[in-house]
Formats: structure tokens, sequence, C-alpha cells
């Protein structure tokens, strides 16, 4: 998919990560050149491995925290670690990257007239009082708890956004992504589908924090990053929040036995403790992303998992 206008000067903060990394690959195929800007705190440089040759990338190592100026037409502010496990390592630093990188991704989208795009989280819903969660509503966050780092930083970004559009007429566009999973995963992020599928691929017990009926609705990474392409090419005035995500919500105990069936392997589930803060559910609501932008995920669960279970089979062998 292309934007509407030609080519364009593309930043993604975070270019290097599991999200960054295939939107990259979208942009560099669309036509534009990109910009990928990434601190390696969580990315990886063999996830833009094959684009470092191509004419239209350019890959630069910072750190969002800290003021970058370069000249570009557009900006997908990406950059942030976005697994328990990698931003309770620092929760300062994590906060300081959603709320400074937000401040200086905005500050050079306002100094070069550049749309840009926040990808927020479904994390601002915090453990919903409704559901499935609508754009409207405004959350339930625990802000003292260990998740608050990644939640309140988040929702700290998207003030800053709208203050940004409402004070300097920016053109933002904020999205809040719901659990996503693919190829380039982390294979130590902590997140549901890696854990289970590295556990399966590697004949150990099946994690279940929890009894298992807790709810995620899971998103293949192409579906999103199509959503992504289309809400920044959404009408001007169409700001967001828009909720991006796979409305199709399934148990953790479900998403365990389909892993398990389609590894082939013998692994048996076991059961931990529920962590702090941990939301019971989490679906999105994708009226608003579906009248707006007629977009929906296409992917099934099984499909995606099938090649997110190759990429890591290949990558646990490698």
């Amino acid at each position: 998919m292309k934007f509407a206008h030609d080519q364009k000067r593309v930043l993604v903060t975070g270019g290097a990560g599991f999200l960054g990394s295939h939107l990259c690959d979208r942009l560099v195929e669309a036509g534009h050149d990109v910009l990928c800007v990434d601190n390696f705190y969580t990315g990886n440089k063999a996830n833009v491995e094959d684009l470092l040759g191509h004419p239209r990338f350019e890959l630069m190592r910072h750190d969002v925290t800290f003021p970058l100026y370069v000249e570009v037409d557009r900006i997908f502010n990406l950059a942030c670690p976005a697994s328990p496990i990698h931003y309770q390592h620092d929760p300062v630093q994590t906060t300081k990257t959603s709320v400074h990188g937000a401040i200086n991704m905005l500050g050079l989208a306002k100094r070069v007239r550049a749309r840009i795009l926040q990808a927020s989280t479904s994390e601002v819903y915090g453990d919903p009082e409704i559901h499935p969660q609508v754009e409207g509503y405004w959350g339930r966050v625990n802000p003292i708890g260990i998740r608050s780092c990644y939640d309140e930083g988040k929702r700290c970004a998207e003030t800053l956004f709208f203050d940004y559009w409402r004070q300097h007429q920016l053109e933002i566009k904020v999205m809040r992504i719901f659990n996503t999973y693919g190829p380039r995963m982390h294979p130590n992020d902590g997140r549901v589908v890696s854990n289970f599928i590295v556990q399966a691929l590697q004949g150990e017990p099946i994690t279940i924090y929890g009894d298992g009926q807790q709810t995620r609705s899971f998103c293949y990474v192409d579906d999103l990053i199509e959503g992504m392409l289309r809400l920044m090419d959404s009408p001007a005035d169409f700001t967001g929040p828009v909720n991006i995500g796979n409305p199709s919500e399934y148990t953790m105990l479900e998403l365990a036995e389909t892993v398990v069936r389609l590894v082939g392997g013998t692994s048996r589930i076991e059961y931990r403790p529920l962590p702090s803060d941990d939301p019971r559910q989490r679906q999105p609501d994708i009226s608003l992303a579906k009248a707006t932008f007629d977009w929906e995920p296409k992917v099934a669960l099984e499909d995606g998992l099938k090649e997110t279970i190759s990429y890591f089979r290949h990558r646990l062998q490698a």
C-alpha cells in the first residue's frame, strides 16, 4: 500500500524492533525513503538485515530520549520496550522513552511540519471494566504499580500528542495496539505467544499464569502493519485514538492447547500465580477503524501461529 502522495521521507523510531522492522519492509517496498532509528535496547540489527544494502534505507543508532535533527515528511514513533520483562527491567528509562521520546519526536514534527503517528497501546485501558474496549473508554490503570512505567508512560504520550495537535495544529495519528504476534518477536520477551511457542518447541512445560481463563485477542503482524499504514494515510482531520487489533478472543488455555497441537509436541501445562496488575480481559472494538479506513484483520490465529512457529523453529536451530 502506498501513501496518497508520491515518495516520502519516513522516519521510523524503534525501527529495528519486532513491529518497526516489518513496517520498514512495507515502507521501502512502497517506494519511500526510510530512516530507521533504534538504540538496540530491544531492537536487533538482524531484523533489518535484508534492508541494509537498499538505497532507500538508512539505519541510525539513536535514543529518542535525546533530540533528533533530520528532515522528514512522516514519523512513525514506535520506540519503547513493549514486553513486561523488558519495560520492567529499567522502568525509569521506559517512562523516559515514552514521555521524553514523544516530546522530542513531536518537536521534530513541529519543526518540519511532518505528520506523526504514535504507537500507543491497549494497556492505556488497564484492567478494563467494559468489554470489549472502545476508544472512548478512559481506562482503569494503577498509576503506581509495576506496569505503570509502560501504561502511564503511553497515556502521557497520548496527552502530549493531543496537546501538540490543539496547541500547534500538528497532524497527529494515535493508534492503540492490541496484542500482536509474528516472526521477529524476541524469544525471551515474556509475551505469551513467544513463551508458549519456545516452550513447546523445546519440550518444556507450558507456563500459564493464573487459571488460564484470562483472555487476549491476537493480531498477526501483517494485519497490524496494514492498519498502521492505513491510519497514517487517513484524512488529516482524523487523529484517533483508534484501536488496531484482532477482536477474536481466546483464553490463555485455548492458546496453549493450540500451540502444543501445531508444534506437535508433548508439553504439559503448568500453572503459576498471576502477576500483579495483569488484565483479565483484552479485546478491541474495531468499529472505528472499519468505518474510517476500511481495516479489519484477515489472518486467522492458526495461520499466523504456523508462520510464527516456523520462524522460532528456524531461529532456535540456528
